[in-house]
């Protein structure tokens, strides 16, 4: 788990001594994420005033995973400080080291559900790399003839 980033020695302990060992309580990352009430909240118009509420979850747990986000949110070149820059220009400071803290534990679950895997950060140009470059192009050009231009593409050389 320390090969995670933001994750020290001292806050993988915390975090096994609070989640455990044993996975089998949690069949999916959902189940972990749920429990530990990093789960996103619901807004939804005319219910009861509850149903918005995440609860508190462990303090305990979401603090080490509070520091651990803020940590790999400040570093560079790896793919949370990335989820992180990407989160925060739409969402805020805030919901953006939420958003990191379960993607961290949703890592911590994979690691220990199987002792065999190890962790590999994806790098920080992993949703750039995604990007389906056909359909970007085409996007780029309706977008470009819904102003009113026509045009040619020319291949690069």
């Amino acid at each position: 788990m320390a090969e995670i980033p933001g994750i020290n020695t001292e806050s993988a302990q915390l975090i096994i001594a609070e989640i455990g060992l044993d996975m089998t309580r949690f069949p999916t990352a959902g189940h972990l994420v749920s429990w530990a009430k990093l789960c996103p909240r619901t807004i939804q118009s005319g219910t009861s005033l509850t149903a918005g509420k995440t609860g508190k979850g462990n303090p305990y747990l979401k603090g080490a995973l509070g520091s651990a986000a803020a940590t790999s949110a400040c570093g560079k070149g790896t793919f949370l400080s990335a989820r992180y820059r990407r989160l925060v220009k739409r969402r805020g400071k805030g919901k953006a080291l939420v958003a990191v803290a379960r993607s961290i534990l949703v890592i911590i679950w994979h690691l220990l559900a199987d002792p065999t895997t190890r962790f590999h950060d994806l790098g920080a140009d992993y949703h750039d790399r995604r990007v389906n470059t056909i359909r970007k192009t085409n996007n780029l050009v309706r977008q470009l003839e819904a102003l009113g231009h026509t045009v040619t593409l020319q291949p690069a050389i």
